[in-house]
């Protein structure tokens, strides 16, 4: 009698939280039109793409999730054809990460000479490991931040001072800037008030992560990009520069971004469009850093 009362109470504590965890979910995907969508619509969409693009929070649990189960998608459907590649490596440390993912370098090794984001062992790390694992090239697409740094302090004319060896690490300059761009005004205009050389430096950014794209792919391969949010948001930032870098179309290439919000089931207008899909969190959701 008492096994089976103690059965029935731990049945009903269990169908209680099951019912919060219902009322509470982690996250709800949302289409550009702003409509509930759900992974599996997700997925079979960027499937269908040359790029995919996610475009995360950095400190964000369920991002780093959800690219991870959005990568193991991708290699399930492409296999070899598929490269990885990321704002989080800077080309000019490419050499290392060719040399850990063949294993000549020991984990040690590879995290004492990279340049490496401070949550690169719980956010990228997994990821890195499964593409080590599996054979799938991952390209270092960011300019070296020491040069981004010297854009956002000294503007654009700071790069003329770099050998032709150390500018080989950056898109080819000069690059065009269009300060029109919502994403670009908006940081120079907006709310953020950014300054010229702020969006400079955005900017260059963007168009080394894009070059770095156009230059690793080949007519066989399906490239799977992170970075932040803001570099791939409404098919700005890396999409512009891709567009102009390749013979690619908006059409080829397909975007995801994370958003954070107080009430999840109802995605705020201002993210509609943000991009093809968008992934929405609480605002109470723990942060990895």
């Amino acid at each position: 009698m008492f096994k089976r009362m103690s059965s029935v109470l731990l049945l009903a504590i269990f169908s209680l939280h099951w019912v919060n965890a219902q009322d509470n979910p982690a996250y709800v995907i949302y289409n550009k039109a702003g409509r509930k969508s759900s992974f599996s619509k997700m997925e079979k969409a960027i499937l269908e793409k040359k790029i995919v693009f996610f475009g995360e929070s950095h400190n964000d649990p369920i991002a780093h999730w959800i690219q991870f189960l959005v990568l193991e998608s991708l290699f399930e459907k492409h296999g070899e054809q598929l490269l990885v590649g990321s704002e989080m490596f800077e080309r000019d440390n490419q050499n290392i990460l060719d040399a850990y993912q063949k294993g000549d370098l020991t984990a040690k090794q590879f995290e004492d000479s990279c340049r490496l984001w401070t949550n690169y062992k719980t956010d990228y790390k997994p990821m890195l490991l499964y593409a080590n694992q599996h054979a799938i090239p991952w390209v270092a697409t960011n300019i070296p931040r020491r040069y981004a740094s010297m854009v956002f302090k000294k503007g654009l004319q700071a790069l003329d001072t770099l050998s032709i060896d150390q500018k080989k690490w950056i898109c080819p300059l000069p690059f065009p800037l269009d300060t029109t761009l919502t994403q670009y005004a908006a940081l120079l205009d907006g709310e953020m008030h950014m300054g010229p050389t702020f969006v400079q430096a955005q900017a260059i950014k963007d168009a080394t992560m894009a070059y770095s794209i156009a230059q690793a792919l080949k007519p066989t391969t399906v490239f799977y990009h992170l970075n932040g949010s803001y570099h791939s948001d409404f098919h700005q930032g890396i999409l512009w520069y891709l567009a102009r870098y390749s013979s690619l179309r908006f059409d080829d290439m397909i975007t995801i971004s994370i958003v954070s919000q107080d009430n999840i089931q109802h995605l705020s207008r201002e993210y509609i469009g943000k991009a093809d899909f968008i992934i929405c969190v609480p605002e109470t959701m723990t942060k990895t850093h």
